[in-house]
């Protein structure tokens, strides 16, 4: 503590009044030294009240209590002007009002001064005075809980007038949490009586005065106060001295002679903390929060089933949003987490088989709580019953008991390793009384008689087996604890002095707490005030008594007794009892026990109408418990839950009655401790989240957290009761109210840089591009998996314009910022400016609860100049300023968290920059000394110092072009350059002053450059490459070169500006010069590198004007956009990820690989996007991964990536339309809340990983098929047969299809194809080439009949396929084949195609003829390929054949009904007819992406399931299961009813045609290319479309690899994903991939690198599902065995293992790489390690029994090849291949560094 400081005065050998106040002594409402701030006291004399009050609120107040809260105050004090007892002043209440809010915010209690000497001086209170403090009394009861009367010596003197104060006091605050205290001058104590032993006195207060000249010690000062108070608690509220030269000695004897004097006899409670170990915890419950209600095989509940108006079915969505739980309990700072596990989530019928992926959802959560450092107290029951166990009577049935065992059993077994504090029931009594006796909850049983009772006896018996499982099982191993939490009202007498309301009081607690507890915690039975009472009303109502009680065996109480390791209390409120005999005829606990209900009217209600605050109720009924239970059985209590409720849109983030609430209970717990002795060991906070409160639905709100119960993304923001609740943890913690002093965590780096020569011209960084822009994209884009050093240093930012607000506030001076924002036009959208922002100056707590969410380990901020010197000259700081910056370092040092402290980030003074801001060179000198202000007064906790934030934003934005302020646009030719001078040396002169902190604060100093990327227009162009160059130099080497290398400019600036001046006629150049010694100054003034970097251009030579001269026109470039690369915002950045890698390889090369700190990389993303900012999760995931990709791989020395903003700001001149923080803040809202997106959470992850670890869909498996795997490849006949018009063919639609104007790209048809027509022996040697022995391929139906039925069958086609069997079978392979891949005869299509029914009759036909011509020797059928294309590309979107897009939402159905009747007749055709005589299979192919949500914290998972099933379900649904899915069956049916329509436009099959189509399969054929990332979609309800209907869309994650298709993403794991959807939906089918491939387009490479990562991680996938997953696969298919006609792409597309060269009339034929790496996992069978040696490694000589082909020369980039030449090229790269074939598989750095090696 000291005198003076913030608000007090000074004083010399005069007078000084010392007005930060001390409470000396203890009171019994405080620990320890109770410190007391406050202002000068409110004096009205100069002016009304209201408007002094007003001042004072206007002088920063928060300011004010801020810094008094930092050293240590804990109560404010605030004195009640006089007139307020005279008369209604409400404006002045008002204003008083406001002021104690404040004051509360703060996390200070107010202590109120009400001075009585001045208004009276009698002996007892008239009644005018009675009535003015019965409104004070009303009015400010809420908010202030200490009093302090102030009254004259004569007044004290009658102690009779303070305790008819008292009286009048105790009418309002009867219990102890509000005290009164007798104030007096220690001048009058001399002539004061003690005060009556008797006198209701809580503590006594004085105010001091003392004359140094008098009197030598405070001796007799001491001894009158003691002799006045006697063993009261003492405050000294204010000091006054006279003649003190020394302060400090004066208050050293004040608390030396307290502290002898005072405390044997006054007993203060030194170390009054919550004892060490305490556990301080906030709870959830199951069924309020988790949501995902059939999600993962969860079965029914109670209340699942017995829902009303509201749904809890999502609920607050936690089943699928762990980690932004768990961020939300690290923020908080708790240690434990108090939830409930879903009976029916783990047994969804109560007993049976357990659901996996249930227990699956509390293993991660309780490994994330444990990862966190975050104890789980675990309840196995909270009330909501699997519905089926209740059907067979639930708590009532004695089998109830068993089913229990069984499940805590489970529990135990799977998590008592990770769990050590389990409650078996949470809030039993609310089971038996709301559920089983009134029926105010499920299952609604309103039989309190007997129901509730037996209900009770169960739950009790439940709960002693549970307890002794464990004992008996668990606790040797496991050791942990197993108690019950029982919830309970405190009850007392309405009349204490009537026994029988005493009794009643103890008979309400008996009902509700004795009810159970005396079972468990006595004797093993109820209690006999309960027993009394049933026999009493038994022997009073013999016909009908109240309640029936079950009896309890001798064996039963003693298996009873004792069943618990903690007493666990839940409680809420209070009631006031009164005894009322009860008539007979009724039931429940006042029936029972004769007993009636009261609230006192002080009680602050809620939003409940049950429950009402009465915070000392806590401390009695812990008392209470002690006393009763806890007497016999030694064992803690732990407090499982305490809250209240708010309801409507009151206090839905403004919640100062809960904060306040929480802060009582938390007094009061500690009296408990402290003063009563009760043993409690933990205090629980209901709760984390608003949830679904039974019958309420979510009106009303438990929360610390705000659920926005509207928004299917469900965010979560902090209330201001989660900010108080997370201040009292941690202050609590330090043990005195004030956290622990931590050391500042260490920022690791090696001093010193490299003296490295000038850049030459290309600079030797050209390397970078020789390196890297000869890549391709999948070079570019293959992902790479690992993990940063275990140092590196994470971090989040912000800068002090964008966050801070307060912009004139506390002394602070206007910036630059300031006065551009208040210039009207500035052009900021919707007039925005820094004013408010984000108001972080007055919302520190609030920040530093986001930084301890995230687990960063630093924080990038930076200090505003102007509000430590706010002229940025003046030598005295601004003490506010100074004061803020301390909290905050304090706060993160305190969270070991590495404060990164920015000196500048654009907002320069505004009084400087009239002087010519960075123009002028004196401003060096001030930044010089505001540094050093900073290094002084900072330096001993920062160790990571940033001068300038982009210095090239502020010397060409600012001073040339004019897009920033101070926005001068001038002399773009000079003043840039002026200032990035003045900004160099400033910098440099900041480094070398802080030379002379370095030796103690062992800090580093740098600079943050602006470090985008520019990648040439041409890298094999030598112009195009310097121009590249030359950019880089231009913007990065303007600062970087000076710095890092030689104290000068680099040499391409110094020429080309020099060239540009002379031409210019100017005597010399407009780049100015450094002097050697400036040279020296400058260079290597820097520890380490740090770089913002935002996006990639390219970089285009060209001459530009020379005048007017211009910094932007000296570099002789011209930036081009990335066009090809994703942009998020409108004029925006484009988002080029490698470009990241490449400029830290540019600074590796450049400057000699010093440490590199990433200390900028954002993107901005539309306000609208709010929580669910998928794109920014991308922009992490990719550009974070490029940075691990430069220091793993690239050996870059990258130290840290602290560059992503905290949270939505100021976006200067976007204003706040766009945000790019981790946290969306509401600048809509005066209260600023901060809510958690989507990517905070993903960066918590990265962070938490310290990057990118592979994970099981990242590591291949080494395992082979099964021994009969069928290895094939596919073609189609249309895409590569030909012979359109031979031989007799009809046309198809396709033919149609291509030959239509702008149908197909380039105009190209299916005439010839790859006239395979012609060339069967050719294919099939290209089949024997890779080793297949399977072959699918389809029949043209218009071939062998051309109108497309039997009235003519065309021979020659049919020859066709008799030859090409012939052929497959002669070389030992099966012909696969499809009977209908897309080519319906034209015809047919003439008559309505596939929307005519009659199509299945003619289906069947041709199916009839084909099996009979080729059946013998086709054993594998197929009858569709992929109908949802036919359906929904055919004909509902129209961009296939047949084209038809008229009625998009109603013909797709009508097409899709008559495929699937089509597919059924020809099955059941070959199945009765065929398979006895040719034993073949038949089946039907359906393809299907696998779908992740976009969002997997979220119910896009719903749209996931919908995706799905309106995807692959619409086919195989009526075919393996039978009838279309239930989702599709009602979405469409509800939308086409509210569209008007009189029927579902889905099509709907009979009974008999369900049965008919039900099982019409052998097999399950499956094609599968992509997965897509999937949201939810709410089309407009009018719009009967397809896609309306399924309600989804779809995007793609940025790091997928690319392929030639723009549909077509390489990722593996989803078909691993769909195969397991199969095997769990579809009763475990065999299953066939008939498909599955990857295009390339572009320039043609035999070295196929993507199709060779996507066989070896598909393939490996898919040996996953069949390994591991237990998937029947028995088969793949590559497509496609050649390049041919891709539908509506033409032959841009390449899907091919051989590459067909259209440019060569002859349409060659040539293996790629990728052909060996198919033929080498079939000749594995699967996959082997490629260190093995194993023989299937080696490509075998190859023999073919088919006619040998004969490849004509190949034309590939501008060489003629052979076919033997090209692949020579590349049977090395793919020994290589095999050789690295793990690193290939495990994906990123395998294929990188092979690729590397061979180039090499």
């Amino acid at each position: 503590m000291c005198p003076g400081g913030r608000g007090g005065g000074g004083g010399g050998g005069g007078g000084a009044a010392l007005l930060l106040l001390v409470v000396l002594c203890c009171s019994p409402y405080s620990s320890g030294f109770l410190m007391l701030g406050g202002p000068r006291l409110l004096h009205s004399s100069d002016g009304a009240l209201a408007s002094v009050c007003s001042r004072l609120l206007d002088q920063n107040l928060q300011e004010e209590l801020r810094t008094q809260r930092g050293t240590g105050v804990t109560h404010f004090r605030t004195q009640l002007p006089p007139e307020l007892l005279h008369t209604d002043h409400r404006e002045d209440l008002s204003c008083l009002q406001t002021l104690l809010d404040r004051v509360l915010q703060a996390d200070l209690q107010p202590v109120l001064f009400v001075d009585l000497s001045v208004v009276f001086t009698g002996s007892r209170p008239g009644p005018d005075l009675e009535q003015r403090l019965d409104v004070l009394f009303e009015q400010l009861g809420g908010q202030v809980r200490t009093w302090i009367l102030l009254l004259s010596s004569t007044t004290v003197r009658e102690q009779q007038f303070y305790a008819e104060l008292q009286r009048i006091f105790r009418r309002h605050f009867p219990h102890e949490d509000h005290v009164l205290s007798l104030g007096v001058k220690s001048r009058d104590l001399s002539s004061l009586p003690e005060l009556r032993s008797d006198l209701p006195v809580d503590f006594f207060s004085v105010e001091l005065h003392h004359d140094c000249d008098v009197e030598s010690a405070f001796g007799d000062t001491i001894a009158n106060i003691k002799r006045v108070s006697g063993p009261r608690p003492v405050l000294i509220y204010s000091i006054h001295l006279d003649h003190c030269t020394d302060h400090q000695q004066v208050l050293g004897n004040l608390l030396t002679g307290t502290n002898n004097r005072f405390r044997s006899d006054v007993a203060p409670r030194s170390g009054a903390s919550f004892p060490a170990g305490f556990q301080w915890g906030v709870s959830s419950a199951a069924f309020k929060v988790e949501g995902g209600w059939r999600e993962g095989g969860k079965g029914e509940t109670i209340w699942d089933r017995h829902q009303t108006r509201h749904s809890a079915d999502v609920a607050c969505d936690s089943y699928n949003k762990v980690p932004y739980d768990v961020s939300l309990l690290r923020g908080l700072g708790v240690d434990s987490y108090h939830f409930s596990i879903s009976w029916a989530r783990i047994f969804p019928t109560g007993t049976g088989s357990a659901s996996e992926d249930g227990a699956l959802y509390y293993d991660s959560l309780i490994d994330a709580l444990l990862a966190s450092g975050i104890r789980p107290l675990v309840s196995l029951f909270h009330w909501d019953l699997p519905q089926t166990l209740q059907e067979s009577g639930g708590w009532t049935d004695p089998s109830i008991v068993q089913a229990f065992r069984d499940y805590a059993d489970f529990c135990f077994s799977r998590y008592g390793d990770r769990v050590q504090d389990w409650i078996t029931f949470s809030s039993p009594w609310t089971v038996s009384h709301a559920g089983y006796g009134t029926g105010e909850h499920p299952p609604w049983r309103r039989d309190y008689q007997r129901s509730a009772f037996q209900a009770t006896h169960n739950l009790l018996k439940a709960h002693a087996e549970a307890w002794h499982l464990y004992d008996q099982r668990y606790r040797a191993t496991q050791r942990g604890e197993v108690g019950i939490a029982l919830n309970s009202d405190w009850a007392q007498a309405l009349d204490p002095n009537n026994p029988e309301d005493q009794d009643a009081a103890q008979r309400y607690l008996q009902m509700m707490l004795g009810w159970f507890a005396h079972p468990i915690f006595v004797d093993g039975d109820y209690p006999p005030e309960l027993k009394s009472q049933v026999e009493l009303k038994a022997k009073e109502c013999p016909g009908n008594p109240p309640a029936v009680l079950p009896q309890f065996s001798a064996e039963e109480k003693l298996r009873l007794k004792g069943t618990a390791d903690f007493f666990g209390l839940t409680h809420y409120t209070s009631r006031l009892v009164s005894h009322k005999r009860a008539p007979c005829g009724g039931s429940g606990p006042e029936a029972l026990m004769d007993y009636q209900t009261h609230v006192d009217p002080t009680w602050t209600p809620t939003a409940s109408d049950w429950i009402y605050l009465n915070p000392g109720g806590l401390r009695s009924l812990l008392k209470d418990i002690s006393e009763k239970y806890l007497r016999e059985r030694s064992v803690p209590l732990y407090l499982t839950g305490v809250g209240m409720p708010t309801g409507g849109d009151a206090e839905l983030l403004q919640d100062t009655t809960r904060a306040e609430f929480i802060r009582r209970c938390v007094d009061e717990a500690l009296k408990a401790i402290v003063l009563d002795k009760v043993d409690l060991r933990r205090f629980t906070v209901e709760s984390l989240l608003d949830g679904f409160e039974g019958a309420h639905g979510y009106s009303q709100r438990f929360g610390l957290h705000y659920v926005d119960f509207t928004s299917p993304d469900r965010p979560r923001t902090p209330k201001t009761s989660a900010y108080v609740y997370s201040q009292i943890i941690e202050q609590n913690r330090a043990g005195d109210g004030l956290k622990a002093a931590r050391s500042p965590p260490p920022v690791s780096f090696t001093p010193g840089l490299k003296n490295l020569p000038a850049s030459q011209v290309p600079s030797q960084a050209s390397v970078v591009w020789e390196k890297f822009s000869h890549w391709t994209e999948y070079h570019n884009r293959l992902y790479h998996f690992g993990t940063f050093p275990s140092n590196f240093l994470w971090g989040v930012m912000s800068s002090a314009y964008q966050v801070e607000g307060a912009w004139n506030t506390e002394g602070k001076g206007p910036s630059i910022w300031d006065n551009f924002t208040h210039t009207p036009g500035h052009g900021i959208p919707e007039d925005g400016n820094g004013d408010v922002t984000c108001d972080s100056y007055n919302k520190l707590n609030e920040d530093i609860n986001l930084i301890k969410a995230l687990g960063v380990k630093s924080y990038r901020f930076s200090i505003s100049w102007s509000r430590i010197f706010p002229d940025g000259m003046t030598t005295t700081p601004n003490a506010p300023g100074v004061a803020y910056y301390n909290s905050l370092i304090n706060s993160l040092v305190g969270l070991g968290v590495a404060p990164v402290v920015t000196l500048y980030h654009w907002d320069l003074p505004q009084a400087l920059q009239n002087i010519g801001g960075w123009e002028n060179n004196q401003i060096i000198q001030y930044f010089n000394a505001y540094a050093d202000f900073c290094f002084k007064t900072f330096g001993d906790r920062v160790k990571f110092w940033i001068t300038f934030n982009d210095p090239f934003s502020i010397a060409w934005k600012g001073y040339g072009s004019g897009e920033l302020p101070p926005k001068l646009t001038t002399n773009p030719g000079m003043a840039p350059y002026t200032a990035a001078h003045n900004l160099i040396l400033a910098h440099a002169t900041v480094y070398k002053t802080y030379a002379t902190y370095r030796p103690t604060q062992k800090g580093l100093v740098s600079i943050a450059l602006h470090a985008d990327w520019y990648e040439p227009l041409d890298v094999n162009t030598p112009r195009e490459l310097e121009a590249a160059d030359r950019a880089m130099q231009f913007r990065l080497g303007w600062f970087a070169h000076p710095i890092f290398k030689n104290g000068d400019y680099p040499e391409a600036m110094k020429f080309h500006v020099g060239n540009k001046s002379e031409i210019q006629g100017l005597a010399q150049s407009r780049l100015p010069t450094f002097t050697p010694e400036q040279m020296n100054l400058v260079k290597g003034a820097a520890d380490v590198f740090c770089i913002n970097h935002q996006t990639t251009k390219k970089a285009k030579y060209a001459i530009l004007p020379h005048d007017p001269p211009s910094y932007g026109n000296d570099w002789d470039v011209v930036e081009e956009e990335m066009w090809q690369f994703p942009v998020v915002v409108s004029n925006g950045p484009r988002m080029v990820p490698w470009g990241l890698r490449r400029v830290l390889n540019w600074v590796k090369e450049e400057y000699g690989n010093p440490e590199v700190y990433v200390t900028e990389n954002s993107m901005l993303t539309v306000r609208e996007m709010a929580t669910d900012d998928f794109d920014r999760v991308f922009f992490l995931k990719t550009y974070i991964d490029e940075t691990l990709k430069a220091q793993a791989v690239d050996g870059v020395r990258v130290s840290g990536y602290v560059g992503v903003p905290l949270m939505d700001s100021f976006e200067w001149m976007r204003g706040f339309i766009m945000g790019s923080g981790l946290y969306q803040v509401d600048f809509t809202n005066p209260v600023r809340p901060r809510t958690q997106k989507y990517a905070a959470n993903y960066y918590m992850d990265i962070v938490k990983n310290n990057g990118f670890p592979a994970g099981p869909d990242d590591t291949p498996l080494y395992n082979t098929f099964r021994d009969d795997m069928q290895w094939s490849s596919a073609t189609a006949s249309f895409q590569i047969e030909g012979g359109w018009r031979d031989d007799g063919k009809g046309l198809n639609i396709w033919d149609k299809f291509s030959h239509t104007p702008d149908k197909v790209k380039n105009g190209d048809t299916g005439d010839v194809a790859c006239d395979s027509y012609h060339r069967t022996a050719e294919d099939v040697s290209m089949l024997q080439h890779i080793g297949v022995k399977y072959y699918r391929f389809s029949i043209s139906w218009s071939r062998v009949l051309p109108d497309g039925t039997t009235a003519h069958i065309n021979e020659p086609g049919v020859q066709y396929y008799v030859t090409l069997v012939d052929t497959l079978l002669q070389a030992g392979i099966q012909p696969q084949i499809t009977l209908y891949h897309w080519d319906l005869p034209q015809a047919l299509e003439d008559i309505g195609g596939w929307q005519n029914v009659s199509m299945v009759k003619y289906f069947t036909d041709y199916a009839d003829l084909m099996f009979t011509r080729l059946g013998p020797k086709v054993k594998r059928w197929i009858t569709f390929n992929e109908p949802y294309i036919v359906a929904n590309l055919g004909y509902g979107y129209g961009v296939f054949a047949p084209g038809v897009n008229n009625a998009p939402g109603e013909i797709p159905y009508v097409v899709a009904h008559h495929l699937i009747k089509a597919h059924a007749e020809a099955w059941h055709l070959y199945n009765d007819k065929y398979r006895a005589s040719q034993g073949g299979e038949i089946s039907i192919t359906l393809n299907a992406d696998w779908a992740e949500p976009r969002n997997p914290h979220k119910q896009d998972i719903t749209a996931t399931y919908k995706y799905v099933e309106f995807f692959l379900g619409w086919f195989a649904h009526p075919i393996y299961i039978g009838d279309y899915s239930q989702i599709m069956k009602d979405t469409i049916r509800n939308r086409s009813l509210a569209q008007g329509y009189t029927k579902s436009r889905l099509p709907e099959f009979t009974p008999e045609e369900i049965q008919r189509i039900k099982g019409t399969h052998d097999y399950f054929g499956l094609n599968h290319y992509t997965t897509k990332l999937i949201f939810p979609i709410n089309y407009a309800q009018e719009d009967p479309t397809y896609d309306a209907d399924r309600g989804v869309g779809a995007v793609d994650d940025w790091s997928w690899l690319e392929s030639g298709s723009s549909w077509l993403k390489v990722t593996p794991f989803g078909i691993r994903r769909l195969l397991k959807h199969i095997k769990d939906t579809y009763g475990n089918p065999q299953i066939l991939i008939t498909e599955n491939g990857v295009s390339e387009k572009g320039t043609v490479d035999l070295n196929d690198l993507v199709r060779q990562y996507y066989y070896n991680n598909y393939i490996n996938q898919v040996l996953k599902a069949r390994v591991l997953d237990g998937a029947d696969v028995r088969g793949y298919t590559a497509w496609s065995l050649m390049d041919n006609f891709e539908w509506a792409e033409g032959y841009g597309e390449r899907f091919g293992l051989f590459f067909v060269n259209r440019s060569d009339a002859g349409l060659p034929r040539t293996p790629k790489v990728s052909v060996q790496t198919y033929s080498t996992i079939i000749r594995c069978n699967g996959f082997v390690d490629p260190n093995s040696g194993h023989p299937c490694l080696q490509a075998p000589v190859l023999t073919t029994t088919a006619q040998p082909v004969t490849f004509a020369p190949l034309n590939i980039l501008g060489m003629k090849l052979s076919p033997a030449e090209a692949e020579t090229g590349f049977n090395t790269t793919f020994a290589l291949m095999i050789i690295s074939f793990a690193a290939a598989l495990g994906g990123a750095v395998g294929i990188f560094m092979m690729r590397r090696k061979h180039k090499d």
